[in-house]
């Protein structure tokens, strides 16, 4: 078993020790999500089990529900995340408008990369389209929008719609810019909907005509994907939990990113840690580290 685990570097009792206890610590985390459409309650009872602190970051996948009114429901809802002692990052969905100075917004910085935040409200920010995030060693592009399936639904009935929902041009345009001086490598991609040969068709509601649906966006991501050389991508959008490839549909789960420059790299030095069972075992890291808290399957 210990010569399979020297397998590449071997790491030395303290260097186990220190990252194991690092995985297990619950500061400067960084979790992710998909839709809440304003139903936090999950989201809070989640970080009070996982015992969440102010540099931990939640990552939401889009249509968070904190701008769909722009009245005193969003900032009902605010106030309820105000309380969590934890930065929640957001992308932006469909359903819900794009934070901009006329909402009470400003323009600032989090983890190298410019976001949007309204000063009543420093522990909610939302991600700016193209731009990346350094998040544990991780580079991370932002891609929010997507187009409602439910629009002409939503308009007869008065309900609100807004027509910037998906990337315009300019944002495409600053993407493929910003991949580009990249020589189209990153870490990790972070948006609302996915490239279109990954759509989770299985659970497309039966009622909507698919070919009314304008799948532009899915379209230009999926040309994106075919040249973008990438660890791994997370979205969220179609209310379902799925993996392939690459690729992570996400709902009610959750999952972590990794503190690795990449995640193949982390689940790497994870396999010949754990192949070093004898040295873990030894020592008693598991007694020694913070208590893992119950009740969420994190993956």
């Amino acid at each position: 078993m210990l010569e399979e685990a020297q397998e590449g570097p071997y790491y030395s009792e303290e260097e186990v020790r220190a990252h194991l206890l690092e995985i297990l610590a619950p500061r400067n985390q960084v979790y992710i999500t998909g839709d809440t459409h304003g139903q936090f309650e999950r989201v809070i009872e989640f970080c009070a089990r996982r015992e969440v602190e102010p540099e931990n970051t939640f990552v939401i996948l889009g249509d968070a529900g904190l701008n769909y009114y722009n009245d005193r429901r969003d900032r009902k809802k605010k106030d309820q995340l105000a309380q969590v002692p934890i930065t929640f990052f957001c992308l932006h969905g469909n359903h819900e408008m794009r934070p901009s100075e006329e909402l009470g917004y400003e323009v600032a910085e989090y983890h190298g990369g410019k976001v949007w935040m309204q000063p009543a409200y420093p522990n909610i920010l939302f991600a700016i389209d193209g731009e990346v995030y350094d998040f544990n060693g991780n580079s991370c592009i932002v891609i929010g929008g997507a187009y409602s399936v439910d629009k002409y639904y939503r308009l007869a009935r008065g309900w609100s719609w807004f027509p910037d929902e998906q990337p315009s041009e300019e944002i495409k345009a600053k993407v493929e810019r910003v991949l580009a001086e990249r020589s189209w490598k990153i870490d990790i991609v972070l948006s609302h909907t996915g490239p279109l040969k990954y759509e989770p068709t299985e659970v497309f509601l039966p009622m909507i005509d698919q070919s009314t649906v304008d799948k532009s966006t899915e379209v230009w991501l999926e040309q994106i994907e075919a040249k973008l050389d990438y660890e791994r991508w997370y979205f969220a959008h179609y209310h379902t939990e799925k993996e392939v490839d690459k690729i992570r549909i996400m709902h009610n789960d959750y999952t972590m990113i990794p503190r690795e420059a990449s995640v193949a790299a982390e689940k790497d030095m994870l396999r010949r840690m754990h192949r070093q069972a004898e040295i873990v075992e030894a020592l008693g890291l598991l007694d020694d580290a913070p208590n893992q808290k119950n009740g969420d399957d994190i993956s």
